[in-house]
């Protein structure tokens, strides 16, 4: 069995300790427009027909989008359309979701003005699955 050189291991640890941000190639813009595309092949219609509720889907370790701008009162649902990783979403102080599964979905309403930071839980060290969300009166 042949062994791989000392500095070529390094360098392929210190690639996998990048965040996949760093390692991926693709736009964030590219990897929402694909989340667009799967959440309208599940739902049949865009996320911004979704009656009621602000959609933001979880897609390749990303939220889309990464931040908006609600009213009080507005309901989030963030929607998982991966075909393989489960998502969650913590909010500030609040607990962390249940996971959503592919094709399952998570909901909050926001009743407070303001701007909150919220996170993947089992993604946002690894791949910075990070978002915000600001609420305006």
């Amino acid at each position: 069995m042949k062994r791989l050189p000392t500095a070529l291991l390094t360098l392929a640890a210190l690639a996998m300790a990048l965040p996949a941000q760093a390692r991926s190639k693709k736009d964030p813009a590219e990897i929402c427009a694909e989340a667009e595309t799967r959440y309208q092949e599940i739902y049949g219609a865009p996320s911004s027909e979704a009656e009621g509720v602000t959609v933001v889907t979880m897609y390749k370790y990303q939220f889309c989008p990464r931040e908006i701008t609600v009213p009080v009162g507005t309901t989030v649902r963030w929607v998982n359309v991966d075909k393989r990783t489960s998502h969650s979403v913590k909010i500030g102080t609040d607990p962390e979701s249940d996971r959503a599964f592919p094709e399952e979905h998570i909901e909050f309403t926001f009743l407070f003005p303001g701007s909150q930071d919220y996170i993947c839980g089992p993604h946002w060290e690894s791949h910075d699955m990070i978002g915000m969300v600001t609420v305006t009166e």
